[in-house]
């Protein structure tokens, strides 16, 4: 009977619209954030000279920016975690704290980082790409591209932290409004820049430098508006607290972990495909080796067919990672109210909207993906090699990608940080470095030499097992000892009068009172 009550609940936290007006702009916002990386190498691949080494210089250093990029909105997470459960608990006060916490956190680290990339800018570069020769027009390319968007890295720190906190106040549609014009601009700006100024890569760059920090000081005028529950102002008085400061970084350093340890393994599993067997000589009508400014000219089709499958892929996961990055939110505020069938109903709805979303949007991009990869310009031989790539991931990912994604988020939003951080690190060192190294390279003789194909049997590989994992803690019910949900009881935490007063495993917060026959009786007499 009671359980048939519980299951007959309603709960009104996120009405169906509230989660519609929620995740809708999170998918836009990601669009378009996406498509600065994504408009910089589409322009410069068709700009006049050598589009080709300019658009692999921008592919390039883009998986570098997105490693940090992942890095910053993980530190932003750590915060928003805290901000969301305090909001969900409705305590006004600890929002406010842990919000302006973070965002000084993460623009310190943003800082630091921007300036540690801008004097490592060549030996970053050529221990990540040691196989692009330094003289060669590629290699030019990138460090142009680094060291401006490197200078842009303290906006994207103060975007994502405005980002997050934006967004667990339910906020979103300023975010993506914010992203649309940094959309906009770009795409405006790099027309002017390559076409008009031929500024080239450097053009390119400094378009998506300015695109980046007039949205970041968008974000932090909205940020600081009296009439958000969460309002913050930068430039007002404030004192760090120790004790604020430890419980953000017990959460933000695992996710920073993680979501940085992730990206490097996506860098490091392309270099695979960049080097050794799958480098070969561009050749004139002669059979000669075509030689430029003194160098020799080669050209790499896998990689150029995995970069495309890897742009394509990461605009056909991003309906399915709007729905994760919206249960930072849902899950947080749900776990703030103390209830545990809250949580769960939440749970399962946020899994069923990311199947539905991530289907929708894998089966259009399945349909259109031969249109797609043609935009880049690359040769019919390397768009050959991104169609099977897609098709063999967009596949596997309509199964895999809410339980290897959508679980994660929800197990962070429930403060359960280490153990994503953990799994995940050892599912992509197992699967998606280890397994498309044994798939790719050209290091071991008898090994199959799969190129981009073998990178991707790594990646989802790396899925499946993520699934697994993950999926394996939430049905278990662990994730409810991390939220404080959940605490196992102690023997006797109080005893006074013959009273033993022990912790129940209600909120984390209900003590149960036990009594025995005999202290009633002596207290009856």
């Amino acid at each position: 009977m009671e359980k048939s009550a519980r299951q007959k609940r309603k709960y009104t936290l996120f009405t169906g619209k509230q989660l519609l007006w929620l995740i809708l702009p999170i998918i836009i916002e990601q669009i378009f954030s996406s498509s600065l990386g994504f408009i910089d190498s589409i322009m410069v691949s068709h700009m006049p000279g050598d589009s080709i080494s300019g658009g692999l210089a921008v592919t390039n250093v883009d998986y570098m920016n997105n490693l940090i990029i992942q890095l910053f909105s993980a530190f932003a997470t750590g915060g928003a975690i805290i901000t969301s459960q305090a909001l969900g608990a409705k305590d006004g006060d600890t929002a406010k704290n842990s919000a302006k916490h973070m965002l000084i956190i993460v623009i310190l680290a943003s800082l630091v980082i921007s300036g540690l990339c801008l004097a490592l800018n060549w030996p970053l570069l050529r221990l990540l790409y040691s196989d692009i020769e330094t003289a060669s027009q590629t290699f030019r390319d990138q460090r142009i591209y680094f060291y401006i968007t490197a200078a842009s890295f303290p906006f994207i720190g103060l975007f994502n932290a405005c980002a997050a906190l934006l967004r667990v106040q339910r906020k979103s549609m300023f975010t993506m409004t914010s992203a649309a014009l940094s959309c906009a601009l770009n795409a405006a700006m790099n027309a002017i820049f390559l076409f008009v100024l031929k500024l080239g890569v450097l053009g390119a760059a400094l378009a998506t430098l300015v695109c980046r920090a007039i949205p970041a000081v968008f974000m932090l005028v909205v940020l600081g508006n009296p009439k958000n529950a969460v309002c913050v102002k930068i430039f007002e008085k404030f004192r760090f607290n120790g004790q604020m400061i430890k419980k953000i970084l017990r959460l933000a350093i695992p996710a920073g972990i993680e979501s940085s340890l992730f990206q490097l393994g996506k860098l490091l599993t392309s270099t695979f495909v960049n080097v050794g067997c799958y480098i070969h000589p561009v050749l004139d009508a002669n059979g000669l080796q075509v030689v430029e400014d003194g160098v020799k000219k080669t050209i790499n089709v896998q990689a150029l067919g995995n970069s495309i499958a890897n742009h394509v892929n990461n605009y056909a996961s991003m309906v399915g990672g709007g729905v994760g990055t919206a249960c930072l939110t849902v899950i947080g505020q749900a776990v703030g109210t103390g209830d545990v069938d809250q949580c769960k109903y939440y749970m399962k709805k946020m899994f069923l909207l990311s199947y539905i979303a991530n289907g929708v949007c894998v089966a259009l991009f399945l349909g259109f993906s031969q249109f797609i990869v043609h935009m880049w310009g690359y040769g019919a031989q390397a768009e050959q090699i991104a169609l099977n790539c897609l098709y063999f991931c967009l596949a596997i990912q309509i199964v895999t990608y809410p339980l290897s994604f959508t679980t994660p988020a929800i197990l962070k939003a429930t403060s359960d940080v280490k153990y994503v951080m953990f799994s995940a690190v050892t599912s992509m060192f197992v699967m998606r470095v280890g397994l498309s190294f044994i798939l790719t390279t050209d290091k071991i003789a008898g090994l199959p030499q799969l190129g981009a194909f073998g990178y991707w049997i790594g990646m989802c590989s790396d899925w499946v097992l993520r699934s697994v994992l993950f999926l394996s803690r939430l049905l278990t019910g662990k994730w409810k000892k991390s939220s404080g949900l959940f605490k196992e009881p102690e023997e006797v935490v109080a005893v006074a009068e013959g009273v033993s007063v022990t912790v129940g495993e209600i909120s984390g917060k209900e003590l149960i009172i036990e009594n025995n026959a005999e202290t009633e009786e002596n207290t009856d007499n």
